[in-house]
């Protein structure tokens, strides 16, 4: 695995919700580098990439209140616990739970294993509130996926807050966990 400044030189074999990101980055100028990996299913895969990004490395989830009615992501570093009782509680929401893949995929154009905060480049209707623990926004630098866990991003924790979530209309609520 080798850490490469910005998106592919060609985009064969790239999904096109990948490209839309790099498209998107490049349009808001976020510098980024990227690294391709085999699929980021296991923790030594992921492990190996936290060496090569040296970024806060989130774990993200999707989650969903029990009507299935409201939407979250929650960006937390990879080392932390989530207990659900501890965000419901911040939230107030009566109880949280991993919303489906089918909704994963309706929402934010994103099949589990892949979700990432670029994501919400895809939630055109904003129904999907951001979490961000605190200890991520501690971070110079965040690592998320391209829409696809065969790439990973580092990106700048400010270029995210300041530029991205503002170009895709959603702003976030920081938690702690």
């Amino acid at each position: 695995m080798e850490l490469i400044t910005g998106r592919p030189a060609a985009n064969d074999g790239r999904l096109e919700k990948e490209i839309r990101t790099y498209d998107m980055l490049d349009a808001l100028g976020i510098a980024f580098e990227r690294l391709d990996h085999p699929a980021a299913e296991t923790m030594e895969v992921c492990e190996e990439i936290d060496r090569e990004l040296h970024a806060t490395i989130c774990k993200n989830l999707f989650l969903c209140n029990r009507q299935q009615t409201a939407f979250y992501m929650l960006m937390m570093p990879g080392e932390k616990v989530f207990k659900t009782k501890d965000l419901s509680a911040q939230l107030g929401v009566a109880r949280l739970s991993f919303a489906t893949a089918q909704q994963m995929e309706a929402l934010l154009d994103i099949t589990p294993g892949s979700v990432s905060v670029m994501g919400l480049m895809n939630d055109h209707d904003n129904r999907v509130r951001l979490l961000i623990d605190e200890d991520v926004l501690k971070g110079e630098y965040i690592g998320c996926h391209p829409c696809i866990n065969t790439s990973s991003l580092r990106i700048k924790t400010s270029d995210l807050i300041n530029k991205f979530l503002p170009a895709v209309k959603h702003e976030f609520t920081t938690v702690k966990l």
